[in-house]
């Protein structure tokens, strides 16, 4: 029995949210320039995207470009960059054909115009596909996203729109860019780093967390398979104690 029959489709996490790790390390291991990685993790991008449909998975956040990752050497943003231009227009047609719609989270203003347009166009090309929501955490850094929120509520507080006891945590969560999804109940970081680097930190506050070794442009949609049934072994108590999870099932 291959992983995908293991698999309970009853139990699939609604939103699965992955940082896409490792692409330098590849190529380095390669011989090759950094940017050779992030053209071969296009592959893996395309695989997981439509595992995850088949799936039934209907939200799958992607961490594609970081606000800090603007600090990188101008060279290789700049190739990120075209690739993301090239990509999205490669990637419609797949895009299409298996009902997905594409969103994005982030300071989308921050991206060069060729990129922000193409990244519109797709995005709009798609928007009444149904089967699952392709989100890219492009110039996204939680922190900003926070940020962002408390400065758009501080302005209503301020005018009178709400007042400062309304402000609660569905209220934050409807200020995020984030608001249209569920909060990811799986999160997969590729490399085997231990970290969360400035990745829906508000959303993740329960969500089961999945690290593999595996450099991202060797991640293919069997791993996703294997990290989501770990994920289906688990207990998840949202703070509550094994007993009260068991009487209330």
């Amino acid at each position: 029995m291959d992983l995908k029959d293991q698999l309970d489709i009853a139990k699939l996490p609604q939103h699965v949210a992955i940082i896409m790790d490792g692409n330098g390390r590849w190529a380095k291991k390669r011989g090759n320039m950094r940017v050779f990685g992030h053209r071969s993790a296009v592959k893996a991008v395309r695989d997981v995207t439509e595992g995850a449909a088949e799936l039934g998975v209907k939200y799958l956040t992607l961490y594609a470009f970081s606000t800090e990752n603007w600090n990188r050497p101008k060279l290789e943003v700049n190739a990120l960059m075209q690739l993301l231009v090239d990509t999205l227009a490669k990637e419609l047609p797949t895009l299409m054909d298996n009902d997905i719609r594409l969103s994005s989270i982030g300071r989308i203003e921050d991206l060069p115009g060729n990129c922000a347009s193409r990244l519109q166009e797709v995005i709009e090309k798609t928007k009444d596909n149904k089967r699952m929501t392709l989100s890219l955490a492009l110039s996204y850094g939680s922190r900003s996203d926070m940020t962002l929120a408390m400065r758009l509520i501080a302005d209503k507080v301020a005018s009178g729109q709400i007042a400062p006891e309304a402000i609660d945590e569905n209220l934050i969560k409807a200020h995020l860019s984030t608001h249209d999804m569920p909060d990811p109940e799986l999160l997969i970081r590729t490399s085997g780093e231990f970290r969360i680097s400035n990745f829906l930190l508000w959303e993740i506050a329960y969500t089961e967390l999945f690290i593999t070794d595996k450099l991202w442009p060797d991640f293919r949609r069997e791993d996703l398979y294997s990290a989501i049934l770990d994920y289906q072994k688990r207990e998840r108590r949202f703070g509550k104690i094994s007993e009260q999870i068991n009487n209330h099932s």
